[in-house]
């Protein structure tokens, strides 16, 4: 029926369409699991591994945002990035909690946002808003890069797809 060629072809044939992208069973995404969560971290990526970047909460403070002070008490964090180089931008969330470490509010701070005085240029500030800034116990940082957004097999069947990074801490999560 068919002769020897095709069938020692065949083999060679489809690996190069998997290699090629062209075959869409390969495209799988997962998230990472969420790191620990304290007020000093060492920055991971996807898989777990030190980036050699620590990141640091350095003080926190309850008060009024000096642009929008009729908004009542934020919580004013200063963080700070050891090891961050000029060509990478590590991230990490930042998240107000309580008492049990419950999250209260969070949002994610990047290493190119620390440009602090000159004495002190690693150091970076922001706010964050909270529901109840009384019940706020403490300020932590979670291991995990945020920064590296990688293409999601939705998005890009051929060249998207791998580990991403866990979602984001919501109000109410445990940390």
């Amino acid at each position: 029926m068919f002769p020897a060629r095709v069938f020692a072809v065949a083999p060679l044939a489809l690996v190069i369409l998997a290699l090629s992208g062209c075959s869409s069973w390969g495209c799988t995404d997962t998230m990472a699991e969420r790191g620990k969560a304290d007020v000093r971290v060492q920055v991971v990526d996807t898989d777990g591994q030190p980036l050699g970047v620590t990141a640091a909460v350095v003080d926190w403070s309850l008060g009024p945002h000096p642009q929008v002070p009729s908004e009542g008490d934020r919580v004013h964090f200063h963080f700070r990035f050891d090891g961050a180089d000029g060509y990478s931008d590590p991230a990490v969330d930042a998240c107000a909690v309580d008492r049990e470490r419950v999250a209260l509010g969070c949002q994610t701070v990047s290493s190119s946002q620390a440009f602090g005085p000159a004495d002190d240029p690693l150091t970076g500030d922001d706010w964050l808003a909270v529901e109840h800034p009384e019940q706020v116990a403490g300020v932590l940082l979670i291991s995990n890069d945020q920064s590296y957004d990688r293409r999601t097999c939705e998005v890009d069947i051929k060249d998207g797809g791998g580990t991403h990074p866990p979602e984001p801490p919501s109000r109410g999560d445990h940390l």
